[in-house]
């Protein structure tokens, strides 16, 4: 058997390391052992844990390159504790046995998590050859199994039939909910959970190498709602060697990639050396604004700028005024201001910013 994929290939040093992921961010995918309530998940609270400290307005985007073992929930909570941010969230869940980018929002960057959400993902993941299993990943029972092992060209010849628009079934262990209870519940409990195909869009899947017999590494660009865990599965079932998910990684969450990440450790660094006067926390946020590149940018006046942020509705006339419509991000004097809606001849705000605190350095609005 050849050496196990290294780290720069799917994120774990280890071909043993088990990845799980959750393709659809509005959903929080687990069953039994991937649950946010197993005590094996939950972080010990240390004996010397320090006094809480006050809560701060702090604004922009950490892109965490999470690492394996940790939930997307305890992720959140320790970039907050961190900062002592009053608020924060995250952009689409990435499961415990996963590792990659987490994109976490704080303070008024939790108004752009929407249009991360609805951003392509990118994933590298290994695929072990012969067994499926009941959570189509690592952690669940073997339910069917055999010899047959797949070549590369055997492999490369039926992705064609994975990209594109596709229909996939969910898998069985999921968070939709049937019936109004949730797939991994019902199917923890032993029952048959029949979930319904539905359309997901591949926009690029490619085998990455052939590491062995029993192992190959995968690229995935996909769209909201894809399930790569699906992925192996089927293509496992058509190759007639079965397959799951042993190992994954995720490299992009709409507009943030590799070069945004930063290691839990070396973000604990940066905030240990803020809090001891020698750096600052803004250095290590991206702007609220970066989460939305995809949409146009509309500078307005001073006084133009007050309507809004009263909540009222601005005339667009004159010769600059944009003859498009739809959402576009308002700046004045180059700070963000509103997302709003253009129609009719008006710019009507939907979302205002209130900035006041603490915002990425001027170092941090061009990527690294």
């Amino acid at each position: 058997m050849t050496a196990p994929p290294t780290k720069s290939e799917i994120g774990s040093p280890d071909a043993a390391s088990q990845g799980a992921e959750n393709d659809d961010p509005a959903e929080v995918q687990s069953g039994a052992p991937r649950s946010n309530n197993d005590p094996r998940l939950k972080q010990q609270r240390p004996n010397n844990q320090q006094p809480r400290r006050d809560r701060r307005d702090i604004h922009g985007w950490i892109v965490l390159d999470k690492p394996i073992g940790m939930t997307s929930t305890q992720a959140v909570a320790v970039v907050k504790r961190l900062f002592s941010a009053k608020r924060a969230g995250h952009a689409g869940t990435l499961d415990p046995l996963a590792s990659g980018g987490l994109p976490i929002a704080l303070g008024e960057a939790t108004k752009t998590v929407p249009f991360v959400m609805e951003g392509r993902k990118r994933y590298r993941f290994m695929v072990r050859w012969g067994e499926e299993r009941d959570t189509d990943d690592s952690e669940g029972k073997v339910v069917r199994s055999n010899a047959e092992r797949p070549s590369a060209e055997a492999i490369c010849a039926l992705l064609p039939q994975f990209t594109g628009l596709i229909e996939q079934t969910p898998p069985r262990y999921s968070a939709i909910k049937v019936q109004g209870e949730r797939a991994y519940d019902l199917a923890r409990d032993g029952e048959v959970v029949e979930l319904a195909p539905r359309p997901v869009e591949i926009h690029q899947l490619s085998l990455v190498k052939q590491l062995d017999s029993d192992h190959s590494v995968f690229e995935a660009e996909c769209g909201k709602g894809t399930y790569v865990r699906a992925l192996a599965r089927d293509i496992g079932r058509l190759l007639n060697c079965f397959g799951h998910i042993c190992a994954l990684r995720r490299t992009l969450v709409g507009p943030f990639g590799e070069n945004d990440m930063i290691p839990l450790e070396e973000l604990e660094a940066l905030c240990n050396r803020a809090a001891s006067g020698e750096g600052s926390l803004a250095d290590a946020l991206l702007p609220v604004e970066t989460a939305l590149d995809d949409i146009p940018a509309l500078a307005v006046s001073r006084a133009d700028a007050a309507r809004l942020h009263r909540g009222q509705a601005v005339l667009l006339r004159g010769r600059d005024a944009p003859n498009s419509s739809g959402t576009v991000y308002v700046t004045v004097a180059g700070r963000l201001l509103a997302l709003a809606e253009i129609g009719n001849g008006e710019l009507i705000p939907k979302r205002v910013f209130n900035l006041t605190g603490l915002t990425a350095s001027s170092g941090r609005n061009e990527r690294i």
